[in-house]
């Protein structure tokens, strides 16, 4: 591939659109990452900001990929159980961490506004996956092991919390608009494996992959 290329992919919480995320890469034999740009992020927030932009002391290129790689990461669902607190100098350390992969190499990250924070390039396909309750319903009880009315709470809250996390830091942005996205698919009436074709397909339609 002559140039590098970035999909990010927000999704409804139990609407399997990690797992999606997780496929598409792998079938591109690139990098998917989420939780692990939290986890990195947080490690360095703890750094002075100017200390962590220092070219000298803030991670690049290859030494930010293999950092990332050496976290662990889990294909577990998630959710998130306490309402959204701010903390833009952790998401501005994640914003840094996405930039420099976007400048680094063609991977797929999942979640924090990332197609926000890339939305200028070019190279960049962003995605939103949903479906209706009842389906992510069957895949959270499935998937935790939990009742259908503990299911019904953790969607509830997840989903709200997610909200509030890309409407505060887009200045006002819906998470769920889908001019924020090159597409919005429907995971029950698509079907996930129709879902990362479609994914795949429109990128390297995009891309001109053969």
């Amino acid at each position: 591939m002559a140039e590098h290329f970035v999909i990010t992919i927000a999704r409804g919480f139990g609407s399997g659109g990690k797992q999606i995320a997780s496929q598409v890469a792998k079938d591109f034999g690139i990098h998917c990452y989420e939780n692990r740009i939290l986890t990195l992020a947080a490690e360095k927030s703890g750094y002075d900001r100017t200390r962590f932009l220092e070219a000298d002391e803030r991670l690049t290129g290859n030494a930010l990929v293999n950092s990332l790689k050496n976290l662990p990461r889990t294909m577990k669902p998630k959710p998130q159980e306490g309402k959204f607190v701010s903390n833009m100098h952790l998401y501005e350390c994640e914003a840094d961490i996405i930039r420099e992969l976007a400048d680094t190499e063609s991977c797929v990250i999942v979640g924090k506004c990332a197609d926000h924070v890339l939305k200028d390039r070019k190279n960049v396909f962003s995605f939103y996956i949903e479906a209706p309750r009842e389906f992510c319903l069957h895949r959270i009880v499935e998937r935790m092991g939990v009742s259908e009315a503990e299911a019904h709470r953790l969607i509830s809250k997840t989903d709200k919390y997610r909200a509030d996390y890309y409407k505060y830091y887009t200045g006002g942005n819906y998470w769920t608009n889908p001019v924020n996205y090159d597409m919005t698919l429907n995971s029950d009436r698509v079907g996930i494996e129709e879902c990362i074709l479609t994914i795949e397909n429109y990128v390297r339609m995009k891309m001109k992959i053969e």
